[in-house]
């Protein structure tokens, strides 16, 4: 408006000082019927007059119209989500450790190998025990036959019932010791807990082990790969096994369909949090402990909802929510109608809304914030 009224003002100075040229007025040219003079005052003033229309063009006037955009909203499945980071994991991942301290004889692994469930991956030195096995296995034996003797000749009615006693008993004791020497020697025997790849070797044949933090090499099996994470307390009855759940992995770029496995049935008194774990496919064994994982949990769904793009709602001055709907629409053209709606839930740049729209009501998109009530719309 300033504007306005500066380059009026300007263009009525104008037009008075172009009344006197050589210092006659424009009456004076005209009583003197000085044509040139007047021809020449009335370019002048023509060439102002197209600036003053070239100025008042450019000015930033309110218009009456606007080219916006707009959508007809629907009914859609409408879905929130809790959005969470966790890490990576999997049950097997152990360090193998030595049963027997001793000297490790045998190393028949390296890193990089797959290995099966009870495979041997190495023995330590038994220091004589295998000989002790054997030598008791040769008395157990001995005590066998003579058990089996006494007892044909107890049925036989030969000999005393106190000899045939002592014979059993003596292969029985000769047979638990026998078993508590063979598990001793097992235990010189390194196997695999689980079936996976051998990750680290940290020894070496010929060195002397036993158990220590760092253990002997590294199993880890990447087919039963999880995240575990916590989730506020206030979401204990929305979360339940068997729930789906987006898994994006940062590292890979990657998404995968997880579900829940697990969830936690202790409420941390520190952060007010429970633990859950999902379960994630690894096809392609590009899953590793302690990778950082973003979740998307599905914790509200309606089927039926009316969604608009989130920037479209608006709030005025008494703090009520409002979106612009198109009216008395004609072709291409219609008219601002401001209404006045209840927002539910938002989720991926979309808002749930409760009241106020319903569906095929056709919105405004883009240029919401260029128009207004009663304004004539273009799209």
């Amino acid at each position: 408006m300033r504007k306005i009224l500066f380059i009026t003002l300007a263009s009525l100075s104008i037009l008075s000082c172009s009344k006197k040229e050589d210092g006659k007025s424009i009456e004076d040219l005209i009583d003197a019927k000085n044509v040139t003079a007047l021809q020449t005052k009335k370019t002048e003033l023509q060439a102002e007059i197209a600036k003053i229309d070239e100025a008042l063009a450019t000015l930033n006037v309110k218009k009456d119209e606007a080219l916006v955009a707009v959508t007809a909203v629907k009914d859609t499945v409408f879905n929130h989500y809790l959005d969470i980071q966790g890490n990576v994991d999997t049950k097997e991942n152990i360090l193998v450790q030595p049963e027997m301290p001793g000297t490790l004889t045998s190393l028949t692994v390296k890193a990089g190998q797959r290995v099966g469930k009870g495979q041997i991956l190495g023995r330590v030195d038994d220091g004589g025990l295998s000989q002790q096995v054997a030598s008791m296995e040769t008395q157990y034996q001995l005590a066998k036959t003579t058990f089996e003797r006494q007892k044909n000749l107890w049925n036989q009615k030969i000999g005393s019932e106190i000899q045939f006693l002592q014979a059993q008993t003596q292969m029985i004791s000769l047979q638990k010791q026998v078993a508590s020497a063979r598990a001793q020697l097992a235990k010189t025997i390194i196997r695999a807990p689980f079936s996976g790849t051998i990750d680290e070797v940290f020894v070496e044949r010929g060195q002397v082990v036993s158990a220590n933090p760092q253990g002997l090499m590294r199993i880890v099996n990447l087919s039963q790969m999880y995240v575990s994470t916590t989730v506020p307390e206030s979401y204990i009855g929305k979360l339940k096994v068997g729930t789906m759940v987006d898994v994006y992995l940062t590292s890979l770029g990657k998404t995968y369909k997880g579900r829940v496995r697990q969830v936690g049935n202790y409420i941390n008194p520190n952060n007010r949090s429970f633990g859950i774990e999902v379960s994630v496919p690894n096809p392609d064994n590009l899953l590793r402990p302690n990778q950082v994982a973003k979740l998307k949990i599905i914790d509200y769904t309606n089927p039926k909802a009316i969604v608009v793009p989130t920037n479209v709602v608006q709030e005025d001055a008494d703090g009520n929510k409002f979106v612009f709907v198109v009216a008395n629409a004609n072709g291409k053209t219609g008219t601002a109608k401001k209404v006045l709606v209840e927002v539910g839930k938002s989720s991926d740049n979309v808002t749930e809304i409760t009241s106020g729209l319903s569906a095929n009501d056709v919105i405004v998109t883009e240029g919401v914030n260029t128009i207004s009530e009663g304004m004539k719309l273009n799209f």
